[in-house]
């Protein structure tokens, strides 16, 4: 096993990118059995040197930070201690850090945006296309976070667009989704040459998100950083959308069907490099980008996953 203390630890996130965060129970992890055996069990069933654990005694009273390689690696580690409970609200049972390797989509990036505008304004932005408004009489959005329904713009068959609603977060790949009884959906993707989102790049299934702003969070006790368009023009997330999907959102909630989105992300721009250094969504300014992306083969489509260029956005703090 290999134990680190938090700015040894610091040096090795690149190596345990999957942390899970649980709280010591009340009497030690001796109510959910000594100590020594979950440390036996994840020597014995991952090696010696495919983990390692940290106090996290800078962030709570009594917890513990256990750093894995891999996401299944956690997720066997969690069902084999079902009790265990988790220490940062998190919804899934894993954290992943900034640092997880490149090809999975980051849960940090971009979990909170706004959308604002009236959407007579947003019509008016379509002016010279049919457009079929299904949004009824929708209110501002000052925040949208994961799982939440937010408006989307599709192209139909016959060309026209059609606003609507969806739910934030498309279906998980399966592998993540191993002993679990929920899916709580993805809310960004960044590798599409992955087979699971390939599926769904084409032009019936692009969308456009509108975004009057959005959040990246600065640290612990910081609050977010709000991004914005620097010119006032309005804004689109890159979006993907799966309609129809038959999933189990939530244990209260049952079976259900749901149009589900998601956006991709990118390499940051000036701006949000300077508050998350990995990655930004990606996001269209320009109307001629935005029929490229509704309208366009892939082949074309793809260019737009592209940083927006340094000083394009402002940046606000607070909330």
């Amino acid at each position: 096993m290999t134990r680190r203390t938090p700015p040894q630890w610091k040096t090795d996130r690149r190596a345990w990118p999957v942390t899970l965060r649980v709280l010591v129970p009340e009497g030690g992890f001796a109510a959910l059995g000594a100590p020594r055996d979950f440390h036996r069990w994840l020597g014995k069933t991952l090696g010696p040197t495919q983990f390692a654990t940290t106090p996290l005694r800078s962030l709570l009273a009594d917890g513990l930070e256990i750093h894995f390689r891999d996401l299944e690696d956690a997720a066997g580690f969690r069902d084999a201690y079902p009790d265990l409970v988790l220490a940062d609200d998190t919804m899934s049972p894993v954290y992943c850090s900034p640092y997880l390797p490149s090809g999975h989509e980051d849960p940090q990036v971009c979990n909170l945006y706004s959308q604002t505008r009236s959407q007579d304004a947003m019509r008016q932005l379509f002016a010279d296309v049919n457009v079929v408004d299904r949004l009824g009489n929708l209110p501002p959005l000052p925040t949208i976070y994961p799982d939440q329904s937010a408006p989307i713009v599709r192209r139909r068959a016959d060309g026209a667009l059609v606003f609507t609603l969806a739910r934030w977060g498309l279906p998980t790949p399966p592998q993540y989704l191993l002993g679990k009884s929920t899916d709580r959906g993805v809310t960004n993707v960044r590798n599409v040459a992955s087979p699971h989102w390939r599926r769904w790049l084409g032009r019936e299934n692009r969308c456009l998100v509108p975004v009057t702003r959005f959040a990246e969070p600065r640290g612990t006790g910081l609050g977010n950083a709000w991004f914005s368009s620097v010119s006032g023009a309005p804004l689109f997330f890159a979006g993907i959308h799966v309609p129809h999907w038959t999933s189990v959102r939530k244990l209260k909630e049952g079976e259900t069907t749901d149009d589900l989105f998601a956006f991709l992300t990118t390499d940051p721009n000036a701006e949000v490099r300077a508050i998350h250094p990995k990655a930004m969504p990606v996001i269209l300014s320009r109307p001629a980008d935005w029929r490229t992306w509704l309208e366009a083969d892939w082949s074309e489509a793809r260019t737009l996953q592209r940083p927006l260029p340094d000083g394009a956005l402002v940046v606000e703090f607070g909330g």
